[in-house]
Formats: structure tokens, C-alpha cells, sequence
């Protein structure tokens, strides 16, 4: 199918095949005429001209040296646009331009990889950079706390130690074990069971670290106490703030062990949050036996009696001249307002 495209249609590249067949032929009309005029000599060493490969006759050409008519092309040949023919003049123009195109590609592989050698030197040395900026402020700081240190260790030195103010057992105030009645298994300790006078006092004395240091215990200190009659056997923890009785059955600090036989040793536990474990401390009766251990032995008690008292009834932990064990817990349950109090009397072997 011939081409029916105007001038303004085709490509530049177009334009120059069809400029480069016109001319070959005017080349081939001339040497035409030269040789019939006698101008020009054949010789059998002078090889043929090759055949200009042109399908249609050339079209006729204006004054001004274009094409006047419409080129007609096969369909092949507008589908693939790219695909021209090529003469022998433009095959050196086009082997210049690759070698040409190759030298550049080389050259611009050398300069991007010149530049990717220098960014990452730049990169490295910014690292080191960094990281000798950062050890010189960590050998700064160092220096700067260690003269601080010496610094305050010599003011300390020269500042005289104060006598210790005596502070006020939470104990004398009010009954261990109190706290809120629980909300979805949340509580805390009731601080409104402490006259407002008193809450800052003691308020450092309810929740203690959880590391913080307690007594060692001794071959005297109660460790173990076994209440079969309630199904109670539990380890015992010094101290009856807030942070023991979370573990378990805490014991108060008050210098008492079961070995002594005036001495009132005093447990506590919860009894509706952190295992209940004193939940039915209140059906325990009297004549009901348990037993404290510690490392050198086992001491038997005998329930005397069981007595409901207000949270600020903190007579019942003192000395009764005997040895007793008194099991505190709060009461009524998941309402707290009270306490219940059990005396035991420690039985001689």
C-alpha cells in the first residue's frame, strides 16, 4: 500500500533518507551525461555503480528542491517507522556516533563512579567524625561527675550529722491490714482510717519499695504458720505495709518472737484481695490450734478467743505479759470498716 503522506508528515530522518536518494540519483544523472559527452573514460578495473534500491520512480521536485507529490510508502514501513534504509555514506556517520556514543557512556561510568567514591569517603569521615565528637562529650561528662562527686564528698565532710527525729509507728495509729473496699479487684490503702494529722506522717511507712531492705531473719523469727482448721499454710513476710502484705502474711516489727513468754507476735493478711488468705479467719474457734515455725523450732497456739474492734483499737498488738500470737485481718468482707482480731496462747512443750 503506497505511502500518501505529505512533506509535513514525515520525520526528520525520513526527510533525510529521501534527500539522500534525490541526491544519489542526480549524481547518477550527471555521471550519466559526463560519460556520453566523452568526459568520462570507463576502464575495466572501474566497477559497476551498485543499484539504487528504488521501488517507485523519483518524485518530481519543486524550484525550491522538495518533493512536490506525496511519497508513498509500503504499510510495513509506516507500522515500524524506526526501520529505514541505510546507505553506504550514513553507515560511517553511524559507526562514528557509537564509537562516540561508547566513549561517552565510558566516561560517564567513570565519573559517577569517581563521585561514588567520594560521597562514601564523605560518609566515612562524618562517621568518624561523629563518633570521636560523642566519646569526647562521654569523657567530658565523666570528668565533669567525678569532679562533682569529690566536690560534694568534701561539702558532706564538713556538715555535721544530725541527731534523728523519732518518727511515729504506723502501728500506735491504726490496725494493720486496712485498705478500700476492692472495685474489679482494685484497692488501696485507707488512708481515711488515719487522722488527717497524721497521714503525712505515716504515709511513707504504707508503701514501702518493693526493694526495700527488711530485717534478716534470725534462728526466733517467725517464718512458717500452719491453721489447719481454716486450711491455712503460708510462709511469713517481715513487715505489714502495703508492698508484704501483697506477698502474703506479713508480721509486725515489734521486736516480739515466739520464744519469749511475754512477747505478742502479731500476723496479718487480707481478706478479699492479694489471695484472701485470712477469709475465714472468723471460723476459727476457741480451743482451735496452729502452729508458728521458725529455724530453731515449732510453737503450738491455742485459739482463746475472737473479738470485731475499730481500726484505731491498736491496744490489742501490745504486750498481755504472756506469749501470744494475735491474727489481724479486716471485717466484714469486701466492706472493711472494721477488723477482725484473733488471740491465741502459745502452749509450753
Amino acid at each position: 500500500m503506497a505511502d500518501k503522506r505529505t512533506i509535513e508528515d514525515l520525520s526528520l530522518e525520513e526527510l533525510e533518507q529521501v534527500l539522500a536518494i534525490k541526491r544519489r540519483e542526480d549524481r547518477q544523472t550527471r555521471l550519466q551525461r559526463m560519460k556520453q559527452s566523452g568526459r568520462v573514460i570507463e576502464t575495466a578495473d572501474v566497477l559497476p555503480p551498485k543499484p539504487i534500491p528504488v521501488q517507485d520512480p523519483p518524485p518530481q521536485s519543486d524550484p525550491s528542491g522538495l518533493p512536490a507529490q506525496t511519497i508513498e510508502l509500503a504499510q510495513d514501513a509506516i507500522s515500524r517507522r524506526r526501520v529505514v534504509p541505510e546507505f553506504e555514506d550514513a553507515i560511517d556517520r553511524h559507526e562514528y556516533k557509537r564509537k562516540d556514543s561508547r566513549a561517552g557512556e565510558i566516561w560517564r561510568t567513570f565519573v559517577d563512579r569517581s563521585l561514588l567514591f567520594v560521597e562514601m569517603g564523605a560518609v566515612i569521615g562524618l562517621l568518624i567524625l561523629g563518633f570521636t565528637l560523642v566519646n569526647g562529650l562521654n569523657i567530658l561528662r565523666d570528668e565533669t561527675a567525678a569532679a562533682q562527686a569529690a566536690a560534694d564528698a568534701q561539702r558532706r565532710a564538713g556538715i555535721p550529722t544530725p541527731v534523728p527525729t523519732p518518727q511515729l509507728a504506723l502501728a500506735r495509729v491504726v490496725l494493720p491490714s486496712g485498705h478500700t473496699p476492692p472495685q474489679d479487684g482494685v484497692s488501696s490503702f485507707n488512708f481515711e482510717e488515719v487522722p488527717v494529722a497524721l497521714r503525712n506522717q505515716i504515709a511513707a511507712q504504707v508503701y514501702l519499695p518493693p526493694d526495700a531492705a527488711r530485717p534478716p531473719a534470725t534462728d526466733d523469727t517467725p517464718l512458717r504458720i500452719n491453721i489447719p482448721a481454716i486450711g491455712i499454710d503460708q510462709t511469713i513476710v517481715q513487715g505489714v505495709d502495703w508492698n508484704a502484705l501483697q506477698q502474703g502474711v506479713g508480721m509486725l516489727q515489734n521486736g516480739a518472737n515466739p520464744r519469749n513468754d511475754s512477747d505478742n507476735v502479731v500476723l496479718a493478711a487480707h481478706n478479699d484481695i492479694y489471695g484472701e488468705i485470712f477469709r475465714d479467719l472468723d471460723q476459727l474457734q476457741p480451743g482451735d490450734q496452729f502452729e508458728v515455725q521458725t529455724r530453731s523450732g515449732v510453737y503450738t497456739y491455742i485459739v482463746r478467743e475472737t473479738q470485731i474492734v475499730e481500726p484505731d483499737a491498736v491496744e490489742v498488738v501490745e504486750s498481755q505479759g504472756t506469749a501470744i500470737t494475735t491474727l489481724i485481718s479486716c471485717y466484714p468482707y469486701q466492706v472493711n470498716t472494721q477488723r477482725i482480731v484473733v488471740t491465741a496462747d502459745r502452749v509450753d512443750a
